[in-house]
């Protein structure tokens, strides 16, 4: 019989145990090792079952239990020093309030919204990597005490729990999340009444939402929740599964976490009386409409939409993630049109200004579609990818919302992407290195802040503390290590492989061959992410025989671990996991290498340690960043990976090996995979399996320890998640919040009326004559260390000089008078206007390389205000039919 309704019964704790309470409440038992241990130890046989989740283990304890457990004077003293321990976490300053007391001007509070947020297990609202490094960056941002306030949906179902079939195909689990159960409080009104949203939609009609709190360390997360009775049943399936339905669906749950979390914000912090968000973070454009919320906020106040847009865009930071076109949401613009009409949301913001925010005004773009991304970078003044080869694959695809600058101009930065070692560094690592440092420290140097008796500011970009007392670390030590953690992974693989077959259907007399199947000291490869089809899961199969070789090899073998998840929709990506599934059920090769359903964090946790090698070859340059491999090296996990997203700027042969690529070249999809793998197999072969085996004098593997060890001290450092939130607060969060300060209602005013000026003025702006004066260039060569005196009339179209900047743009040039390596230098005005309003500007250009060098001239518009010249995506160049502006050359 089932139940007619069902609720939750928590746990009375008796006095002695109430701070367990608090403890299992605030997330950061997921990354605090003495915590999860203090619990684990209250039922070490419940803690599997409850799935490493404090709230489902207090759940589970009896009542004879809890009493024992508060009469243990020992469990006791652990529980207050733990209880001590998040409070001092919680209350005392941090790196942020370092940099305040210093004299920094942080901004008080930033929102950061995301679609999904992958923190723990136990809270299984994410699908992938965006998800993860939402979690991770919540993480950090709590360690380093920066004043965060994370805002997401709470999805009933989740993403999807994965399974496979007899034939390998994948199938999907959609278990009900019921919040009661989760590590979860619903957000209350002082009289105790749920605190509610409210969006308006076409037809009269209304969709309500309930605010979930998740407390990340400091920070809290707030998770909206379309799941009560005040919807219609239509409404309330609004967040019932992450990245499900159709248009319709999407739109609606980009509105509820933009518009609906931005009036969460609010709601939270009038209650808890915390200063309101001065910058807004949109973590991908499935939260764009944030900004179109705060418009309408502004408009109530006063402000007309040109102003409240300026302050908008002022206090707004935006993060692209995709690297194709493909991987964004576009809506038809009637159906944006109708949600945002007269009988839909944001009511006093028209909807002719809304629908251009998101047009594709590029050459190949739709007009019929409204582009998240391109509203995104509309509605931010500072926007970033999530790697450094990232950041300019997104200038080059974004490139057309700026005509007329070249990609390398378009204002869009790069802060690389970082991992929480907190959370992803297995706890024989951290023991292992707070041998060496202590438990204090250790902690302080995972969370990538500053250490005891180093400065409080935070080191440049790209010079990284260094871990150095982990090359104090003996080789012997090391080596055990990566043995134990190997040998676990073992144990994990066998379990998890044993249930899913049993879930597949064969029966126990059946598996009695998975109790041999990997070795711990065996070289293994770790393969785990999604399966979209550029992150090629199946490149290793290109060639079977050769892969079975290297799995059998009689005296340098290898072993491959092999995790992910196909989108529901994507047939072809459940083709690629049914693919790799029958290779992996060969009985020949079933020992070496294995397919392990229903990726997700709790699998991670014990995959990353575990793996010698792991593996990565998309198609480059399709990798935004690829985090996993961090989380990898973190344990000494050494990569073996196509030079793409973050690897590619950080790529050292002493860190793993680069899989050569063959982009660029004039070859087809189907001949650069084979090029690829071929190398992939050869890399293996050659390089990869002769270290891991090679014996040295001591018995041990020298030359791969080594490596392990520089992977730990050197690279380590550089992919932290705090060295990342660093980098946010000081490049984009904190410019964001003195720019947001800066435009008061009659600034912001002043603002959008000077660009309005700029921008009907910039037809006639142009540059008429370019002349340079010098007597060291004959018969077009110049000397190194010459000086050219450059004279430039500009028409300025009614404009005034103090509106532009005229700059000269310098440096070596191709057969086709490209400028690479470009140098900006400025020119000043040099007398008045004549009568036809062109203005004379003049300035000295130092010619200071050899080889073909070329200069244009450039005009574009200047104000104190602006982020960026590039910001309007204004440009007045000289004409090129004219030859004004033609380079010297320089020998």
């Amino acid at each position: 019989m089932k139940a007619i309704r069902r609720f939750t019964v928590r746990p009375v704790l008796p006095e002695p145990l109430r701070p367990l309470h608090d403890l299992a409440r605030n997330l950061r038992w997921s990354w605090h090792t003495e915590t999860r241990e203090l619990f684990r130890s209250a039922d070490p046989e419940g803690w599997r079952p409850a799935d490493a989740d404090p709230v489902r283990l207090l759940g589970s304890l009896t009542a004879g239990r809890l009493a024992e457990l508060g009469r243990d004077e020992e469990y006791l003293g652990r529980l207050a020093e733990a209880s001590a321990d998040l409070k001092e976490y919680l209350d005392g300053p941090r790196w942020y309030q370092e940099q305040q007391a210093a004299g920094a001007e942080l901004p008080a509070a930033v929102a950061y919204f995301s679609p999904e947020f992958g923190v723990t297990a136990a809270l299984p609202q994410y699908s992938g990597g965006l998800g993860i490094l939402a979690g991770d960056h919540l993480k950090a941002a709590s360690d380093l005490g920066v004043p965060l306030i994370g805002v997401g949906l709470l999805y009933r179902h989740g993403y999807f729990r994965q399974s496979l079939s007899r034939e390998g195909w994948q199938q999907e689990h959609y278990p009900v999340l019921d919040p009661n159960e989760l590590p979860l409080d619903l957000v209350r009104e002082a009289d105790g009444t749920p605190a509610r949203v409210v969006l308006a939609l076409p037809g009269g009609r209304s969709l309500y939402a309930c605010i979930w709190l998740a407390r990340v360390g400091r920070v809290p997360l707030l998770l909206l929740d379309s799941d009560v009775e005040e919807n219609a049943p239509g409404e309330r399936d609004v967040t019932d599964r992450l990245y499900g339905g159709g248009s319709d669906h999407r739109l609606l749950q980009e509105m509820l976490l933009g518009i609906g979390g931005v009036r969460a914000v609010r709601t939270w912090c009038r209650l808890t009386r915390t200063p309101e968000p001065e910058v807004f973070h949109t973590n991908e454009g499935h939260a764009g409409f944030l900004g179109l919320e705060r418009i309408r906020e502004l408009a109530a106040g006063g402000l007309d939409f040109d102003a409240a847009l300026e302050v908008v865009r002022a206090g707004t930071v935006f993060t692209t993630h995709t690297p194709v076109p493909a991987g964004i949401d576009r809506f038809d613009r009637q159906l944006i049109a109708r949600h945002f009409g007269d009988d839909g949301e944001l009511s006093g913001v028209p909807v002719e200004k809304i629908l251009p925010l998101g047009r594709e005004t590029y050459p190949g773009g739709e007009p019929e579609l409204f582009n998240m991304a391109v509203m995104g970078l509309r509605l931010a003044q500072r926007a970033n990818g999530v790697s450094t080869l990232h950041g300019a694959v997104s200038r080059e695809m974004f490139s057309g919302l700026w005509p007329g600058f070249d990609p390398a101009d378009v204002p869009i930065t790069s802060v690389t992407n970082g991992v929480h070692a907190p959370t992803w560094v297995a706890p024989e690592v951290f023991r292992l290195g707070a041998g060496q440092v202590g438990t204090g420290r250790a902690h302080q140097v995972l969370a990538g802040g500053p250490v005891d008796g180093e400065a409080s500011s935070s080191p440049q970009a790209g010079t990284p503390r260094r871990w150095d007392a982990v090359g104090g670390i003996g080789d012997q030590e090391i080596w055990e290590l990566r043995r134990e953690l190997r040998g676990q992974l073992v144990t994990e693989v066998r379990r998890r492989l044993y249930a899913s077959w049993r879930r597949r259907g064969a029966g126990t007399a059946e598996l009695g061959w998975i109790d041999g199947v990997l070795d711990p000291d065996v070289l293994t490869i770790g393969f785990a992410r999604r399966v979209p089809s550029y992150k090629r899961l199946t490149l290793m199969l290109r060639d079977r025989d050769r892969l079975r070789e290297l799995l059998l090899h009689p005296t340098r073998p290898i072993q491959i671990v092999v995790a992910g998840k196909a989108h529901p929709a994507d047939d072809g990506g459940k083709r690629l996991v049914q693919e790799l599934v029958r290779f992996a059920d060969d009985p020949r090769v079933r020992h070496r290498i294995v397919f392990l359903p229903d990726y997700g964090m709790g699998m991670a946790q014990k995959l990353y340690p575990g793996c010698d090698v792991w593996l990565n070859n998309p198609l480059r340059p399709l990798e935004a960043c690829g985090t996993s491999g961090m989380k990898a090296a973190l344990n000494g996990c050494l990569n073996l990976s196509v030079r793409d997203g973050w690897w590619d700027e950080w790529f050292e042969p002493d860190f793993g090996w680069e899989i050569p690529t063959a982009d660029g070249s004039a070859v087809d999809e189907d001949r650069r995979d084979e090029l690829e793998s071929n190398a992939l197999y050869a890399l293996i072969e050659d390089r990869v399996a002769p270290r891991f085996y090679d014996r040295g004098a001591t018995d041990l593997p020298d030359r791969w320890i080594e490596m392990v060890r520089s992977t730990l001290v050197n690279l380590g450092p550089k992919v932290l998640a705090g060295r990342m939130v660093r980098e946010y607060v000081e490049r984009l969060y904190a410019p964001a919040a003195q720019a947001r300060r800066a435009l008061g209602p009659a600034v912001a005013r002043d603002l959008a009326q000077w660009k309005a000026k700029v921008r009907a003025a910039w037809p006639k702006v142009s540059v008429d004559h370019v002349e340079s004066v010098t007597d060291t260039v004959a018969g077009g060569s110049a000397e190194l260390g010459a000086t050219l005196s450059l004279r430039v009339r500009i028409a300025l179209g009614g404009l005034d000089p103090d509106d532009v900047e005229v700059q000269v743009v310098a440096g070596r040039v191709d057969s086709a008078d490209a400028i690479a390596d470009a140098q900006v230098f400025p020119l000043k005005p040099a007398g008045g206007h004549d009568l036809e309003d062109r203005w004379l500007y003049e300035g000295p250009l130092a010619l200071d390389r050899t080889g073909p060098y070329g200069y244009t001239v450039r005009v574009l518009p200047s104000h104190e205000l602006l982020a960026s010249g590039a910001e309007l995506g204004l440009v007045a160049v000289p004409n090129e039919a004219t030859g004004e502006g033609a380079g010297v050359l320089m020998r």
